[in-house]
């Protein structure tokens, strides 16, 4: 089969889920395409090129159920969670992406404007939505590298020191309570704001 820049994203967001973004170099990905190295390159330019198409193949790959007639806090939630979904899909490459990639969410892109929309339905002012939208995609691509990278794992294993104690404790995962957490924290200081601004159709939509 012709070498397609489909294909080759394809190809190479399947080597990242199985060996990580490290592990991907331009021969590993002409081998598993049966393609000579050099072909590639009248497709992608390099590996940064490589990468910034499989997380733009994983970012279509992104769904999430449209409720607009339910509350701004539910489809929230509801949006969060179909976003975490994909990232424990394709972990290693969206972890590499939260972390590497500052353009790795587009304006485009079907989360953003998903969350973009919600927040102008609870009420948001048209001109303070990319305020909005940057804070609240910030904490949940936050938590959510925290997670798949380990750190919130580590975290978690934490408790504060008492006398005699360093301050270690017996290592639980409790990953989906901090997730569903983030999300009660994020809500209810919107709500708040939007209290404190006047504003009460962002409680009630």
């Amino acid at each position: 089969m012709p070498l397609t820049e489909a294909g080759i994203y394809a190809a190479a967001l399947r080597l990242i889920d199985a060996d990580g973004v490290e592990a991907l170099t331009m021969r590993k990905l002409a081998t598993a395409l049966d393609a000579n190295p050099m072909s590639l390159y009248h497709h992608v330019s390099n590996k940064d090129a490589v990468l910034r198409g499989v997380a733009r193949t994983a970012g279509t790959r992104f769904r999430t159920v449209t409720l607009e007639d339910a509350p701004w806090q539910e489809r929230i939630r509801l949006l969060a969670t179909d976003f975490r979904t994909l990232a424990h899909r394709h972990p290693k490459l969206m972890g590499y992406s939260f972390s590497h990639q500052a353009d790795f969410i587009q304006p485009e892109d079907p989360f953003w404007v998903a969350l973009t929309a919600i927040l102008e339905s609870a009420g948001v002012p048209h001109p303070e939505l990319p305020q909005y939208t940057a804070l609240v995609g910030a904490v949940i691509t936050g938590v959510l590298t925290a997670e798949l990278n380990g750190s919130l794992h580590r975290w978690l294993s934490l408790k504060p020191p008492t006398d005699g104690e360093d301050g270690s404790a017996t290592p639980g995962r409790d990953d989906d309570r901090v997730f569903h957490l983030t999300l009660d924290t994020v809500i209810l200081g919107l709500e708040s704001r939007f209290a404190a601004d006047g504003d009460g159709q962002g409680a009630d939509h």
